[in-house]
């Protein structure tokens, strides 16, 4: 580590103050929280894989009237104009992409001979080596504890799998963190930043109704379990009435209730039948998805919608990392990551003290 402590090749890369990765949640990640986030001197991710290109360019357009910091964009490869979307990146000069499944070696490739940093969110280590094939410039790696679409891998074994490899980029360290006790031991672990979700939506900028919030706020660490109910992979949740119906659903009321949630999803894309159907058969060939997973990739941002925007929790799911658990406080994003860099250089500076001045992990 530098001798700042909080000077590592994931501030140097994506050009942030310190090395902390606001994460992007669909509905949540809005421009607000953003450019929050990066006057914080974090580098935030906005969720335009739940917008429409003139959504997105706007959001992008106001971020950058408040901020002159560098932040992200998020999509998904196989969105509803996706292609636009990037060429919005490109001309309005955003400095990274992230992406999670199902990536595209088109639109990486495009995004990066126009100079976008590309960061992946990984959640096994098996998907490192196809990352670097593809370009990425900075590795996230999420452990199961994360929230949303989650491995199996629990953080810290996850992140040692991922070190062990050497991949050469920066490595960021996600699932489970909230404060700088978190930041310090990722660290001297061998990470060179973390990523939060769950601790940015429980901020005063995040945009989540209130009553929804307070729903986080009374969680419980051994209530947010992981289900496929949802949309067929993997997902950490907090355990609400709507999640309890999910886990007993049969499969036709499933069926159901994918068939609803896509057509809400393409009045508000307003991307053509075919158009979506298309879109599911690529998911399907370009990853490790069953046409029937990729039929309910729908449920999860609609669903996720009925809680994160019209505020309400308990007809709506809740993603969450199981750190919600540990959260008990809003404070603004400046709070938040002053106070988390504070307390990561005193932990940092006392374990430098306590070994003479040796650089050492802990």
């Amino acid at each position: 580590m530098n001798a700042d402590f909080l000077a590592t090749k994931l501030t140097t890369t994506l050009g942030c103050k310190h090395p902390v990765i606001q994460t992007a949640m669909g509905w949540i990640a809005s421009a607000r929280l953003v450019t929050a986030s990066i006057r914080a001197g974090a580098f935030g991710f906005l969720a335009a894989a739940v917008m429409q290109p003139e959504e997105c360019e706007a959001a992008i357009k106001a971020i950058k009237e408040e901020s002159d910091q560098p932040f992200g964009v998020n999509l998904h490869a196989f969105q509803p104009g996706v292609e636009r979307i990037v060429d919005i990146c490109i001309a309005h000069e955003v400095a990274a992409l992230s992406y999670g499944r199902a990536p595209s070696d088109k639109i990486i490739g495009r995004a990066k001979r126009h100079g976008l940093l590309c960061v992946p969110t990984l959640g096994a280590a098996k998907h490192v080596a196809k990352a670097l094939a593809l370009g990425a410039d900075v590795l996230v790696c999420q452990g199961s504890e994360g929230g949303g679409h989650t491995g199996a891998t629990p953080s810290w074994l996850l992140l040692a799998q991922t070190l062990d490899l050497d991949p050469g980029v920066p490595v960021v360290a996600c699932g489970g963190f909230k404060d700088g006790r978190g930041l310090a031991a990722a660290l001297t672990f061998g990470a060179d930043g973390i990523a939060m979700g769950t601790r940015f939506l429980l901020t005063a900028e995040s945009p989540v109704p209130a009553n929804t919030k307070q729903a986080y706020l009374d969680a419980e660490v051994t209530r947010i379990p992981v289900s496929t109910k949802l949309d067929g992979l993997p997902q950490r949740m907090l355990l609400n009435k709507r999640l309890a119906q999910l886990e007993s659903a049969s499969s036709f009321g499933m069926m159901m209730t994918a068939l609803v949630n896509g057509y809400k999803f393409r009045k508000h894309t307003g991307a053509s039948l075919a158009g979506l159907l298309a879109s599911a058969w690529q998911m399907v060939r370009a990853s490790d998805l069953s046409l029937a997973q990729a039929m309910m990739a729908a449920n999860a941002p609609m669903m996720i919608q009925e809680s994160m925007v019209h505020g309400r929790p308990e007809k709506g799911i809740l993603p969450s990392g199981q750190v919600a658990g540990l959260i008990d406080d809003l404070p603004s994003c400046d709070a938040l990551v002053q106070q988390l860099v504070a307390e990561a250089r005193m932990r940092l500076g006392k374990s430098l003290t306590a070994t003479g001045g040796a650089q050492h992990a802990i």
